[in-house]
């Protein structure tokens, strides 16, 4: 018997199913799936992390090992685990690792070599081929179309902005909808760029589109809204999914721990009016804005709004942008010849 079935869990892991709630109307089947589906989005279950064993899980929730298998099998038909024979079930690795300094060298020396021989055979010399190498012109960066998909149009939008100023300023990114584009919105782009809980759904509507899933975390605003919550308040937490409340509850405990009366629940909750009522700050998740609507002057409201994590643009999602430019590049510099 292993370490990951006696010992301790992942702690990042450990603190998203102990925001899960027996009690609540949103079934324990829908929160586990969310905690582990969302945790893995959101990067704090990294890639390549062991799950704990179906029975293990189980016993640590005290939930039937049907449930987990069911949670298991669901996360690994949209790609967010895998299994491996043997080993047990880990976090999917999705990201296409750019190509090493050493690699790109290796292969900027290899086509230097083939210019040299076909220069060769057409009769040049060396020198010839050096100076006809530095009076080439240099070849046109072919511009990059981006689309952020994305769940709720202002959240995307947002979401694209902040993207944007990572790009260069040849590259261009718009926002769209998954309910946009679902209802016939046509987008022109050469890569998708979505939070990984939709590049199931992204590479369903975009299947000749290359589709990259980026990291999404609370962004600044949302971190100094929730440390600054003074401890005495009794503060409602609200989830506009379902299965997005366990980490959003987590979230909360993660970022502002000092806070001692906190009820989370989803917007479907039958007793909601009552606990609107109450509370002095509402937090709420994105999509769930209505709800301030109906807030006294005195009540407080925070929206748990994300932002794409630094670190995953310019480590993943840059380098890949490089690389998808380079064979688009490729493949029409090709067609151009036919």
């Amino acid at each position: 018997m292993d370490s990951v079935e006696t010992g301790e869990i992942d702690p990042a892991l450990e603190r998203l199913t102990a925001a899960i709630d027996p009690s609540s109307s949103v079934p324990v089947s829908v929160q586990l799936r969310g905690a582990l589906e969302y945790g893995i989005a959101a990067g704090d279950i990294p890639a390549n992390t062991r799950l704990p064993s179906v029975r293990r899980l189980a016993a640590i929730l005290k939930l039937s090992p049907v449930t987990v298998s069911g949670v298991y099998a669901a996360l690994q038909e949209r790609g967010h685990v895998a299994g491996r024979i043997g080993s047990g079930t880990f976090v999917a690795d999705r990201a296409r690792p750019p190509a090493t300094q050493a690699r790109k060298l290796e292969d900027f020396q290899r086509q230097v070599s083939d210019l040299i021989q076909l220069g060769l055979e057409l009769g040049l010399s060396r020198q010839d081929i050096a100076f006809r190498v530095s009076m080439a012109p240099e070849a046109a960066v072919r511009p990059m179309r981006i689309l952020m998909l994305g769940t709720f149009p202002d959240a995307t939008t947002a979401y694209a902005a902040d993207l944007a100023s990572y790009l260069n300023d040849r590259d261009s990114i718009s926002a769209a909808s998954l309910a946009d584009i679902e209802k016939g919105q046509v987008v022109a782009a050469d890569l998708v760029v979505c939070p990984h809980t939709l590049t199931a759904d992204a590479a369903r509507l975009f299947p000749d589109i290359a589709v990259f899933g980026i990291t999404l975390i609370p962004n600044e605003q949302t971190r100094i809204a929730l440390a600054g919550i003074p401890p005495e308040a009794k503060v409602g937490v609200v989830s506009y999914f379902d299965d997005f409340l366990p980490t959003l509850k987590s979230g909360v405990n993660r970022f502002a721990p000092h806070l001692g009366r906190v009820t989370a629940v989803p917007r479907g909750y039958d007793g909601l009016p009552d606990l609107l009522s109450e509370v002095d700050t509402l937090i709420y998740s994105t999509g769930a804005g209505y709800l301030r609507e109906g807030l006294r002057p005195k009540q407080s409201a925070i929206e748990y709004r994300h932002t794409p994590d630094s670190h995953d643009v310019r480590s993943k999602l840059l380098p890949a942008i490089e690389t998808i430019r380079v064979n688009i590049t490729t493949k029409e510099t090709q067609d151009e010849d036919k």
